[in-house]
């Protein structure tokens, strides 16, 4: 008997967070750039302008062009549905998390910078991807950490471009912590 081939919705988080990026970027082309200096990337401004704190979360679905989403969004739709698959709904803890502390820590040490893009989260689906049981920490985990995050400040340290490399290094941090907390 022939199974019927179907498609499915499988990873809704995922999905939908890149549906929204996809989106975001849609917007920001057809408004020369405005939606994302408004929405979808944070910079220094006072915590008395509510939109400070949609900036917050924002930028992590802000992009700079096709390229930047490309790059984030195939890290996201790889390792996505199969880290919402273990954990579930506390993949939009991990998300929010991250664009919130990047989003801070970026505020702070870079207050004349803007932020946009996901891979903050990138970093923090890599470093989220390793945990796994629910004993000890995995040497999985220290190899990936050790050969991203070393990567990161190498590049950080030796390279001149306009890549937030404390970013990455920040979201690795808090998928980490993430993940091991939801082990307990």
């Amino acid at each position: 008997m022939k199974r019927k081939l179907t498609i499915y919705f499988n990873a809704p988080i995922t999905l939908t967070f890149s549906l929204i990026c996809i989106m975001a970027l849609v917007l920001n082309w057809l408004t020369g750039g405005v939606s994302n200096n408004l929405v979808f990337s944070t910079y220094s401004s006072s915590f008395l302008n509510p939109m400070t704190y949609v900036r917050l979360i924002g930028h992590v679905f802000g992009h700079s062009d096709v390229s930047h989403l490309i790059s984030n969004l195939l890290y996201i739709l790889l390792l996505g549905p199969m880290l919402e698959e273990k954990y579930h709904d506390g993949l939009i803890t991990v998300i929010l998390a991250t664009a919130v502390v990047t989003g801070l820590i970026h505020n702070i040490f870079f207050p004349s910078t803007v932020l946009l893009g996901a891979s903050g989260v990138v970093f923090a689906f890599i470093l989220l991807a390793p945990i796994t049981g629910n004993k000890g920490i995995p040497i999985t985990l220290i190899l990936v950490a050790v050969l991203w995050i070393g990567g990161e400040i190498y590049n950080g340290l030796f390279t001149v471009d306009n890549i937030s490399h404390l970013t990455h290094i920040i979201g690795g941090v808090v998928g980490m912590v993430i993940g091991l907390a939801f082990r307990r």
